[in-house]
């Protein structure tokens, strides 16, 4: 979450498009986030050119001294944010929208790929210079104060904040998990080099950016020494579906600009007959949208025999099952009713995750997590595809904080267990003896189908009650009276008060 200063200069900036003639928050955001990605290509570019240098490996720039536009020929210097930012307003203008915007349209060369796809119906939409020159400075004071936070993703909470507004514009607005979330889950499932990752539903491309750094950070050499594994990062690893173009544009810009050449960045709805992936995936994050009820319609009828129900959590899950490869592992964010929910369809969900393969963890999260959005209570399941069971235990965790209250504020506080989450998922051998009364514990698969395999933390967790010894009531009889008798003592004093 944003706060303070650099949400204040966010506000300033909506309201100078406001003033300038774009008052479509859609539209906004679009021409926001086209001019954060031109900034961020001009410093992505710079950073990758130091990278090689230091590994010894050539680098060849996007900003060539000559780029061929159609039949223009371009100074790729001029396309530079820091170059054309200091220009005279006027010029500056028409450099962004004559020769900027169709060298980022035309930027991939691959016709097919998701950045050409999503990029080919950009439009500069900034009516005059003075607007375009407003904005090049607040954007460059806002990215200033990014810098100086240094969190994780400041730029997907920028995003986060930047959507808020389509809500509370009585827009169908659309909102990230948030990014400490994203990254716990990330390092939870600690994605490999040769992982085909997928995020069903993806968004803005969150989880498959989190992702993608985990890989730069803790496998350079692996990936970026090995032609092979490169390859694969850069052009067959990632892939996300998603139903709105605004989103996967800002999702394929979000992969390009953290260095994915060619992410597959579809507009898919995962759940009907358009998607036909099967057994293609080895690790699966998602937080799939939980809208309810769904026309059995539009849902695939692979789908509808597995688990005959309206509710897209409970249909996302049995996706997520049918697209993971056999071995394939998946962590998700589900809502609580998944857990513990008494149809048929829920019952089938949780029995085919238990009986027919590896339910490994259940993570129960405070219902504040996704304030000031949304007050749900929710869940992270991880599991692995095996087809034939292998569930012999769970493990469970109650985590109580994530490092921010859990108001609609979500101000920073010390509490927080997602290091204690990581830590003790990645060491299980340790958990064995915890007793229920803690935070995590294991529950048998045994024990679990007793209980109609409900998959609730508080069917397990057990609650140590102390016990408080109390006076004798002749005691506390005794200490009543004597001030009872006080009190009528104080009470005639104040009426002679009063009489007098």
């Amino acid at each position: 979450m944003i706060t303070g200063e650099l949400k204040n200069k966010i506000d300033s900036l909506w309201d100078a498009f406001a003033a300038g003639g774009l008052v479509n928050p859609l539209e906004v955001i679009e021409q926001f986030t086209y001019l954060m990605f031109i900034r961020d290509l001009d410093d992505s570019d710079n950073r990758r050119a130091k990278e090689c240098a230091m590994l010894g490996l050539p680098y060849k720039t996007i900003f060539q001294d000559e780029i061929i536009i159609g039949d223009r020929k371009l100074d790729g210097k001029k396309l530079k944010w820091s170059v054309f930012r200091d220009f005279p307003a006027g010029q500056m203008f028409e450099i962004v929208r004559d020769e900027v915007f169709p060298f980022i349209k035309n930027l991939h060369g691959d016709k097919d790929s998701a950045y050409s796809k999503y990029m080919g119906d950009a439009v500069f939409k900034l009516p005059t210079p003075l607007l375009l020159s407003k904005v090049v400075d607040s954007l460059d004071e806002i990215y200033r104060m990014m810098n100086e936070i240094q969190a994780s993703d400041i730029r997907g909470d920028v995003y986060e904040y930047l959507l808020g507004k389509l809500n509370q514009s009585g827009r169908n607005g659309q909102f990230r998990t948030p990014r400490h979330i994203i990254k716990m889950i990330v390092e939870l499932m600690e994605p490999k080099a040769d992982d085909i990752i997928c995020d069903p539903a993806c968004g803005t491309a969150g989880f498959l950016i989190t992702a993608a750094d985990y890989l730069k950070e803790k496998h350079k050499s692996e990936i970026f020494f090995n032609k092979q594994n490169k390859e694969h990062y850069m052009n067959n690893m990632f892939h996300g579906y998603d139903m709105d173009r605004t989103m996967l544009r800002i999702g394929a810009m979000n992969m390009m600009t953290h260095g994915i050449a060619n992410p597959s960045i579809e507009y898919r709805d995962s759940l009907s007959e358009q998607n036909p992936d099967k057994e293609t995936y080895s690790l699966i994050l998602a937080n799939p949208p939980f809208k309810g009820s769904l026309d059995n319609d539009i849902v695939s009828p692979d789908l509808l025999k597995v688990c005959k129900t309206k509710k897209t959590e409970l249909l996302f899950l049995t996706l997520f099952l049918r697209m993971l490869k056999v071995g394939g592992r998946c962590a998700c964010i589900v809502p609580d009713g998944v857990l513990f929910g008494s149809s048929n369809a829920h019952k089938t969900v949780r029995k085919t995750l238990i009986d027919d393969n590896r339910l490994e963890a259940v993570i129960s999260m405070p219902s504040g997590v996704f304030r000031p959005y949304a007050g749900v209570s929710t869940g992270i399941l991880i599991f692995t595809k095996t087809g034939y069971g292998g569930t012999d235990k769970v493990w469970f965790y109650d985590m109580q904080a994530d490092g921010f209250s859990l108001d609609d504020k979500r101000s920073a506080v010390a509490e927080n267990d997602i290091p204690d989450i990581i830590a003790r998922f990645h060491d299980l051998n340790a958990e064995k003896d915890r007793k229920r009364t803690e935070k995590s514990f294991f529950v048998e698969k045994d024990e679990i189908i007793k209980n109609g395999y409900d998959l609730s933390i508080n069917k397990y967790k057990k609650t140590e009650y102390q016990a408080v010894e109390y006076p004798p009531t002749s005691e506390i009889m005794s200490e009543l009276k004597g001030l009872s008798k006080e009190l009528d003592s104080m009470l005639t004093e104040l009426g002679g008060l009063l009489d007098g």
